[in-house]
């Protein structure tokens, strides 16, 4: 059973990122704050749930968060400033753009920077054990799914439908075969070394 707050406040927002270890595609953050009352048996870490309950969970989360926001950051910015802070950057820009303000942040992982001198703190599998950054791994995985189906349309030999932009071997294969593209990571390993792009 998921936690409902980490802080004593009550508008406490959890959030986290999804994409990270992509190769193509945006990072994409989720900011959200849940009512006190809210409650979900079936809420849970994005990863260990189904495509198909995570598309059921995303209108519930919607609907019953006090608020929520989703951003996705490019590869252009990911190149620029690497992953990591594009990562914490994804989200701090949730959190800045959450109204009402949050008085406190639970952010997945490890790493994060303060935003607005809200007080923060950093729980690893966060989303795992509170609802609010298990709902924020929800959002943030389905609004970059379907971002990545969107894109796949322009790139459809990349499969990114089903590979969602990770280093699967067939986007890979695909990498090696068709070159790259505008939504790859170019500070990213994209192959590996025996398998260098001629760029």
């Amino acid at each position: 059973m998921l936690l409902k707050n980490f802080s004593d406040f009550s508008l406490e927002a959890g959030t986290d990122e999804a994409g990270r270890g992509c190769l193509a595609g945006p990072v994409t953050a989720a900011a959200v704050i849940l009512p006190n009352e809210f409650t979900s048996t079936l809420l849970n870490d994005s990863k260990q749930l189904s495509e198909k309950n995570r598309e059921k969970l995303k209108p519930i989360i919607e609907s019953e968060a006090v608020t929520f926001h989703v951003v996705h950051l490019e590869p252009e910015i990911i190149d620029n400033i690497n992953i990591l802070n594009a990562s914490i950057q994804a989200m701090q820009n949730c959190i800045v753009n959450l109204s009402p303000t949050p008085e406190y942040i639970i952010v997945d992982g490890n790493r994060f920077k303060p935003v607005n001198n809200i007080p923060h703190s950093c729980i690893i599998k966060g989303d795992s054990k509170y609802l609010s950054i298990a709902a924020a791994s929800v959002l943030a995985k389905t609004y970059r799914d379907e971002y990545m189906d969107r894109i796949h349309e322009e790139f459809p030999m990349y499969n990114w439908k089903k590979n969602k932009g990770y280093p699967t071997a067939e986007h890979r294969e695909a990498i090696k075969k068709y070159g790259v593209t505008k939504y790859h990571r170019m500070s990213f390993r994209l192959l590996p070394e025996q398998l260098k792009l001629e760029l």
